[in-house]
C-alpha cells in the first residue's frame, strides 16, 4: 500500500528475508527423485535467493538513510507530538479505506504458504511440477549438450581440418584447442570461441543455476594471468624474450638446436620467417639458416641493425598482436573451465549420439515414445538404486551386470603419471586416453610429441628416455654430406666428399 512508512517497509523486508530463507531450507531438504526434479528445485532456490538478495540490498539502502527520511520519521514518532502523529496517520488510513473500500491487503505469509503447500502436494502425490527452465529436445532436460551449431561453425573454419571429422569426433576434440597452431587462430576462430562460450555459459546457468559464474570467471582469469605471464598456458608457449616471439613470426625456434636443422625447412620457409622479423631474406640456404638461428633467444633491439632490411620497423604492431593473442587465450581458458565443469554431460552426450546412430528409425521412434511414457508415468522413481559394489550405471540409469563389469575389465584400474596420476578404469578407457587432451597436454609439457612411439607409456622417466633414444636414432639417420655426398674424380672413380677434398689438397686428382 502506498501509505506504508519507512519502518513498515523495513519490517516487511525483514519478514521477506526470513520467509525466503525458510523456503530455501525446505527446498534444499526436499527429496529429489529424478534429474528433472533436481534442476527444477535448483531454479526455485535460485529465485528465492535472488529475492533474498534484493530484499537485503533494499534494506541496506534504507538503513543508510542518505536523504535522512528515516531519521525524520523516527523523530516524528518519538518527539513531543507523538500522539498527534499517531492520530494523523490513523486518519490517513481511514480516509484511504473510505475511498477504496474493496482494497484487500494480502499478507506475505499467504504467498509462501501457497508455495510450501504446492511443494508438499507434489512430494506426497508424486505429481510432476511444471518445468522451471526450457531445454531443447537434444539436451534432454540438462542431460546432454547440443553443440550442433558450434560443430557447423568449427567445420567451416579456415586453416583447420574440421570438415573431415564427424559430430562424435568433435565432441571428443572440441576442447583440445592447444593442438591448433596459434598462427591459424584468426578472427573466425575467435568468433567460434565466443559462440562456444556463449552456449556453454547459458547451458551452465540452466543446469547449475546456483553457481556464481561471474566469481568463477574471475578466478579463471586470475589463474590465466599467472600462466600467461610465465608462458605455461597450453598452446601459447613463451619464447623466452626471443626475437621470434616479439616479432610475431610463425616459426618456433625452440624446436631447433642448430642451423643445419633449420636448413632442412627449405628456402621459402626460411624466407617467410625472416620477412616476418623484418630481416634480410637473401643469400644461400646456409646463410639464411645461420641468420635466422642467430635470433634465437635475442630481443629485436639487441640485433645488429645491419641485419634488418631497409625501411623495416622492428616490433611494429607487436603490442596489438599480443593483446589479440592474450584475448583469444583467455577465451580458451574459459572454454577449458566449462568443458571440465560439464564433463559428465559431455560423456553422456557422446554415448547418446553413438547409441542413436546405431539404431534404426523405428527403434528411435520407439525409444522416444518410451521416454515420453516414462516421464509422464508415476512410477516409483524416488527409490535409491541398490548398488553395493559401486558398479557403473548403464544407459538406463541402472547398474550394469557384474559379469559385464568383469568382462570389460572395469575392475582393473590403470594410473598414468603423465596425466597427473589420473586413474582409468578398464583397458578400453586406458587405451582411449592416449588420444585425449589430458595425455596430449602432459606430453606437450614434457616437450615430447604425442606419436605412436609412446603408446602404452605412462611413466615420465620412460617417456623421456625413449625420446632421447629416438633423437639419437634420428640424428644417425640424418643425411651427412661429408660421408654421403658423392664425387667423381678425373678417372671416373666415385668417392665421398671428404675423400675427394683430401685428394684434391694433395694434388692427386
Amino acid at each position: 500500500m502506498a501509505l506504508e512508512t519507512l519502518l513498515e517497509q523495513q519490517r516487511s523486508l525483514h519478514e521477506e528475508r526470513e520467509r525466503a530463507m525458510d523456503a530455501m531450507v525446505k527446498e534444499m531438504l526436499l527429496k529429489k527423485g529424478t534429474h528433472k526434479d533436481q534442476i527444477d528445485s535448483d531454479h526455485r532456490t535460485k529465485k528465492l535467493l535472488d529475492r533474498y538478495m534484493d530484499s537485503s540490498s533494499h534494506l541496506e539502502e534504507l538503513y543508510e538513510d542518505k536523504d535522512s527520511t528515516r531519521k525524520e520519521e523516527l523523530e516524528a514518532l518519538s518527539g513531543p507530538n507523538a500522539f498527534q502523529e499517531f492520530y494523523d496517520r490513523l486518519k490517513m488510513i481511514k480516509d484511504f479505506h473510505k475511498k477504496h473500500p474493496n482494497e484487500i491487503s494480502v499478507p506475505m505469509s499467504i504467498e509462501f504458504e501457497a508455495m510450501s503447500l504446492e511443494r508438499e502436494n507434489a512430494e506426497e502425490e508424486g505429481a510432476r511440477a511444471p518445468s522451471e527452465v526450457v531445454f531443447t529436445s537434444e539436451e534432454g532436460y540438462g542431460k546432454y549438450l547440443d553443440l550442433h551449431e558450434c560443430y557447423v561453425k568449427y567445420t567451416n573454419l579456415k586453416g583447420i581440418d574440421g570438415q573431415s571429422i564427424d559430430y562424435v569426433t568433435y565432441l571428443t576434440l572440441f576442447d583440445r584447442l592447444f593442438e591448433i597452431p596459434k598462427e591459424r587462430k584468426s578472427g573466425e576462430y575467435r568468433r567460434y570461441l565466443q559462440m562456444l562460450l556463449d552456449y556453454l555459459s547459458k547451458y551452465t546457468s540452466k543446469v547449475k543455476p546456483l553457481m556464481d559464474q561471474k566469481e568463477e570467471m574471475d578466478r579463471v582469469t586470475e589463474t590465466f594471468e599467472g600462466q600467461w605471464d610465465s608462458g605455461s598456458f597450453p598452446g601459447w608457449p613463451k619464447e623466452a624474450a626471443s626475437a621470434m616471439a616479439q616479432g610475431g613470426a610463425h616459426l618456433d625456434l625452440s624446436a631447433f638446436s642448430s642451423s643445419e636443422e633449420l636448413a632442412s625447412l627449405g628456402l621459402d620457409r626460411l624466407k617467410s620467417a625472416l620477412m616476418a622479423l623484418g630481416l634480410k631474406c637473401g643469400g644461400t640456404l646456409e646463410q639464411r639458416a645461420l641468420r635466422l638461428f642467430g635470433t634465437k633467444g635475442i630481443a629485436l633491439d639487441e640485433l645488429d641493425p645491419d641485419l634488418f632490411a631497409k625501411k623495416s620497423k622492428p616490433g611494429k604492431g607487436v603490442k596489438d598482436n599480443t593483446a589479440r593473442q592474450r584475448y583469444v587465450a583467455l577465451l580458451e581458458a574459459k572454454a577449458y573451465f566449462y568443458t571440465e565443469l560439464l564433463g559428465e554431460q559431455r560423456m553422456a552426450t557422446k554415448e547418446n549420439v553413438q547409441r542413436k546412430q546405431a539404431r534404426t528409425d523405428a527403434e528411435r521412434e520407439d525409444d522416444e515414445e518410451a521416454h515420453m511414457s516414462e516421464s509422464d508415468s508415476d512410477d516409483d522413481d524416488d527409490e535409491v538404486i541398490y548398488n553395493p559394489k559401486n558398479l557403473p550405471l548403464g544407459w538406463d540409469g541402472k547398474p550394469i551386470p557384474y559379469w559385464l563389469y568383469k568382462l570389460h575389465g572395469l575392475n582393473i584400474s590403470y594410473s598414468c603419471e603423465i596425466c597427473g596420476n589420473q586413474t582409468y578404469r578398464g583397458p578400453k578407457a586406458f587405451q582411449r586416453h592416449f588420444a585425449e587432451w589430458r595425455h596430449a597436454h602432459g606430453m606437450r609439457c614434457l616437450g615430447i610429441p604425442n606419436t605412436a612411439h609412446f603408446a602404452n607409456i605412462t611413466l615420465i622417466e620412460d617417456a623421456l628416455a625413449l625420446w632421447e633414444k629416438l633423437k639419437v636414432s634420428k640424428a644417425s639417420e640424418r643425411w651427412q654430406p661429408d660421408t654421403e655426398e658423392e664425387f667423381e674424380d678425373s678417372t671416373g672413380n666415385v668417392v665421398n666428399k671428404k675423400t675427394y677434398e683430401d685428394l684434391k689438397r694433395q694434388g692427386l686428382l
